[in-house]
């Protein structure tokens, strides 16, 4: 750990005066930020607190597929392992999800999962192929192949899933568990395609070509996540994040047409327990208003969009979270630096603001920059 995260840039350095000026402002609302005896730890942390848009103590920070990838102790404890497996268990899955919060010092815990989780407690045939990603043995191509996605009994299905999450909340104590779910259109992207895909060509078809069959299979899937998140809430998360990984690969029009009810239909699913809900995609510059509409209370945003101006779009009713490029991290410290304070200040502009990359951190980025990550904005948004 560093001495200081200041150590190697000058506060306004190089940032231009417009810059400089905007770093003298304390990131997040502003107000009274005193502990609330009415609360719990959980309840009155930083990370709820910019979720439900109130003054915080510094700017909350948790990174996206911090669970695992870049750290040594993931990889130690995963070490002949198959990737689906450890998933299935809950000590693998406490483990995993607790190391980053203890090497980094993280406002949050992320549920250590992947979106094809749900799919494989069904008994869909699904691995997880080494560099290539999620791999189906059997596309869904036609209606044959809706008979895959059975419903889910969470008592049986899921619960070593409600076991693990129970682990981890009682090992968390304050720091808050982040419940994660795959959006019905990431994870039918997957389904249709056999495997990733850049342009998902096989999934436009059958959404634009055969819309009825597409409705059906994401429907589906919206109740499959709804019960995969549910089962987490009810296990102790705090807050729970939809992934809607590949949702940029879509028109406006598409997406509210053909994917934002499905989506919808998830986030209303689980309103009732009262949890936030962020809602992420990638590339979904365009896309920030239908992707609030659809029932979230913090919107992710990935770098391509300032965090002021995707507030804007959106409006006053929603956190972001966000969004610092990840390519950034390999640039040099005082690159990082500037690169986070610009951060800071946009987030600052927001009605509140949870710190993260814009998308997730890869398996070769440098754990110790990553921690001197948090430690920054931790001391630049506690002044």
């Amino acid at each position: 750990m560093h001495d200081s995260v200041t150590e190697s840039l000058n506060p306004t350095a190089d940032l231009g005066s417009a810059a400089a000026e905007k770093l003298t402002e304390v990131p997040g609302p502003r107000g009274e930020t005193a502990p609330d005896a009415s609360r719990s730890p959980v309840q009155d942390s930083d990370l709820l607190r910019a979720a439900r848009r109130e003054p915080v103590r510094r700017t909350p920070v948790w990174f996206m597929r911090q669970a695992g990838r870049a750290l040594p102790e993931y990889k130690k404890v995963r070490t002949g392992i198959p990737m689906l497996e450890s998933c299935f268990r809950p000590d693998l899955v406490t483990e995993i999800t607790l190391q980053p919060v203890r090497r980094y010092g993280v406002d949050a815990a992320v549920f250590f999962s992947d979106i094809v989780v749900p799919l494989k407690a069904i008994g869909v045939d699904v691995e997880i192929v080494p560099n290539v990603g999620p791999v189906i043995a059997n596309p869904i191509r036609d209606a044959s192949g809706l008979d895959q996605i059975r419903p889910v009994d969470p008592e049986t299905d899921l619960a070593v899933i409600s076991e693990a999450t129970r682990q981890l909340v009682g090992e968390l104590g304050s720091t808050p568990l982040i419940g994660f779910g795959g959006a019905p259109f990431t994870v039918a992207s997957y389904l249709i395609e056999g495997g990733p895909s850049k342009n998902h060509e096989k999934t436009k078809a059958m959404m634009l070509g055969e819309p009825e069959l597409f409705a059906t299979l994401l429907d589906r899937l919206a109740d499959l996540t709804a019960a995969f998140l549910r089962v987490q809430i009810e296990a102790g998360a705090s807050v729970v994040q939809l992934f809607d990984s590949w949702a940029g690969a879509l028109a406006p029009r598409d997406y509210e047409r053909y994917v934002l009810p499905h989506s919808a239909k998830v986030l209303a699913s689980i309103a009732d327990l009262g949890v936030p809900r962020i809602h992420f995609g990638v590339g979904t510059g365009e896309l920030l208003p239908l992707m609030a509409a659809a029932g979230a209370d913090v919107v992710g945003v990935d770098w391509r969009v300032p965090l002021d101006e995707a507030s804007r779009r959106i409006g006053p009713d929603y956190a972001v979270q966000g969004n610092l490029d990840p390519a950034v991290m390999f640039a040099p410290w005082p690159v990082i630096e500037a690169k986070v304070r610009e951060v800071l200040a946009d987030g600052a502009k927001t009605p509140g603001h949870i710190f993260n990359l814009g998308h997730g951190v890869t398996p070769d980025m440098d754990p110790d920059r990553l921690a001197r990550v948090v430690e920054l904005v931790h001391e630049v948004s506690a002044r």
